[in-house]
């Protein structure tokens, strides 16, 4: 029933108007797995390193704002370099359509004759979309180009990113904060943390695996064995420090 309801002439028409630019799926998964990934491994590298819960929030909190504000201006950056190149190369094709229109005219045909059209058919497509200057840059930035019609918000993806950083990146500092600030210290807080952060890597990654057509258990398993990675290179780092900073 939900398939046959998505196939329906005002279903169709609502999803292709959505234009794939405006997705910011991506910008949340990229801050939420970072958050999470990095929190962590610093809160391993802290305790491996013997510091007290205290210290660990500590650090985490300034991760927390650093590294999320760092993560949240390179995707602005980022986002916004997509965007002027994309632009830039829609001002090209209007002025090339206008200088060489015989030619921009062979590039649409050359674009739906590698479709498969060909003959009366493939001169038809190739008047209508021609016709129209609108459409035909549309096409043209499209079939060309592979670029969406609507660029991404910067801003919009840099307020993702550092909102799921924040979210996702809180998780594993939860057990120290309770242990801070509560009267009763939260036994073990490290395993604990460990714990929660290890199920938030695994729905992040599970979640990331729905939405690439990913196997759910592989992206949650496959995002799990980074993290994971990640955190015990950290805490070994943090042993090896205490080491020295005995020996010293």
């Amino acid at each position: 029933m939900g398939q046959r309801a998505s196939h329906t002439p005002e279903a169709i028409r609502e999803r292709l108007d959505v234009d794939a630019g405006q997705d910011y799926l991506r910008d949340v998964i990229y801050g939420a797995v970072d958050g999470a990934v990095t929190t962590f491994a610093i809160a391993a590298g802290a305790i491996g390193a013997g510091l007290s819960s205290s210290v660990v929030l500590v650090l985490g909190v300034a991760n927390l704002l650093a590294d999320g504000l760092s993560m949240a201006a390179s995707n602005y950056l980022g986002t916004s370099a997509d965007e002027e190149r994309r632009l830039r190369i829609l001002r090209d094709e209007e002025a090339q359509l206008d200088a060489y229109p015989d030619g921009e005219r062979e590039v649409i045909r050359q674009i739906y004759a590698r479709k498969g059209f060909g003959g009366e058919g493939l001169e038809h497509v190739v008047e209508v979309i021609t016709a129209d200057r609108e459409r035909w840059l549309h096409t043209m930035l499209r079939e060309e180009h592979d670029l969406p019609l609507v660029g991404r918000s910067a801003w919009r993806a840099a307020f993702a990113t550092f909102l799921a950083f924040l979210a996702l990146g809180t998780i594993p500092l939860l057990p120290f904060i309770g242990d801070v600030v509560s009267e009763s210290r939260v036994p073990a807080p490290f395993a604990l943390s460990a714990t929660l952060t290890g199920s938030a890597f695994f729905v992040v990654g599970a979640a990331k695996g729905r939405i690439v057509a990913q196997p759910w258990l592989r992206g949650g398993l496959e995002t799990l064995a980074i993290g994971g990675a990640a955190a015990s290179v950290a805490f070994a780092v943090g042993i090896a420090l205490q080491g020295l900073i005995d020996g010293a």
